[in-house]
């Protein structure tokens, strides 16, 4: 069995072509999918973060809204850049959101990817130590949000305040029970994600990782994926981690999903460079006839591994397609290998 969710960058431009042309459109959208998703009966309904771009930016008044529309399904980020991020707010308005959804945030960080503007976040007002560089700020303002969500308290409290305040130091509110061990690391090389267990965080991986052996994509994250829980049982948690695989994956079925993805021309990983020195591969997509795509899904090793699958979706079709696209995968594929 696996969890089942979708992934939305959002993307939105105001090309006519385009079924997603203004920012209030990705987002009213994203809402809708994720209902709609709730309602076909998958698990999880997950966004992307980018800033700077025609793409979802603000993750919590939208986590918040899809929370009070829907009743059960998972909502989540894959990732939230850390490197932008106040832990002290943020631990505030993830507590706010997780509580009006019930407890179902699944909340994915990371020091996070290569930006639309050079060094975006210090337009934010952060700067990397002296003697850092923006992942080691990433990392540790991630270190601080993991700190807060312990609910502890921290804060000295005013002797003559406007409220009454409880016994002892004060900690942040609103603060929601259990959203600490709802936090994952999105990972793309094998030593972060050894990083992400040791402090007690699930694992993301993407359809991008750095490139350490040269072997495909899935072959990589499967040894990354036991790399993680190598590591986490030797940090000694007691509870199971859980890991997710991102993945593009379409069941062709209709003449739509033949003219949109019969010739995708990316049945291979490709290389590419992220920046001078960084080698990445990034991942196939899957396109193909149902019984083809079982056959070839089942050879994904990263899959095998994980025990959720996020689905990325193309969000500028519209979200009656993309509803298609995620039934399609429910109906005609899950069942053969097993996910459901």
């Amino acid at each position: 069995m696996k969890k089942i969710g979708f992934l939305s960058f959002g993307h939105w431009t105001p090309s006519p072509q385009s079924e997603t042309r203004s920012a209030a459109d990705a987002l009213l959208q994203s809402i809708d999918l994720a209902v709609d998703a709730e309602h076909l009966g998958m698990d999880g309904a997950y966004f992307r973060v980018h800033h700077f771009a025609r793409q979802l930016a603000s993750p919590f008044p939208l986590l918040a809204a899809v929370g009070a529309k829907t009743r059960r399904i998972e909502i989540g980020t894959a990732v939230i850049d850390m490197r932008y991020e106040n832990p002290h707010y943020m631990a505030e308005d993830a507590g706010a959101a997780d509580l009006i959804a019930g407890g179902r945030l699944q909340l994915g960080i990371s020091r996070g990817s290569p930006e639309q503007v050079i060094d975006g976040w210090r337009y934010f007002g952060y700067q990397p130590a002296e003697g850092g560089n923006d992942e080691d700020m990433g990392r540790r303002h991630a270190e601080q949000f993991l700190e807060l969500l312990r609910g502890k308290g921290f804060a000295r409290p005013n002797p003559r305040p406007m409220f009454p305040n409880p016994p002892g130091l004060l900690r942040l509110e609103p603060y929601s029970e259990g959203l600490r061990d709802r936090i994952w690391w999105g990972s793309a090389s094998n030593s972060t994600a050894a990083w992400a267990a040791k402090f007690g965080m699930n694992l993301q991986t993407s359809t991008l990782k750095f490139d350490e052996t040269g072997e495909p994509l899935h072959i990589q994250q499967a040894a990354q994926i036991r790399s993680f829980r190598a590591a986490w049982k030797k940090a000694g948690h007691a509870h199971t981690p859980r890991i997710s695989v991102s993945r593009s994956i379409f069941a062709l079925i209709d003449d739509r999903d033949r003219a949109y993805f019969g010739r995708s021309g990316q049945e291979e990983d490709k290389i590419g460079f992220l920046d001078e020195s960084t080698r990445a591969i990034f991942g196939r997509s899957y396109a193909a006839e149902p019984d083809v795509l079982i056959e070839q899904l089942k050879k994904d090793e990263a899959i095998a591994e994980a025990d959720t699958l996020l689905l990325t979706v193309p969000n500028q079709l519209g979200v009656a397609y993309n509803a298609h696209v995620l039934e399609a995968i429910l109906t005609t594929v899950a069942p053969a290998l097993n996910w459901r």
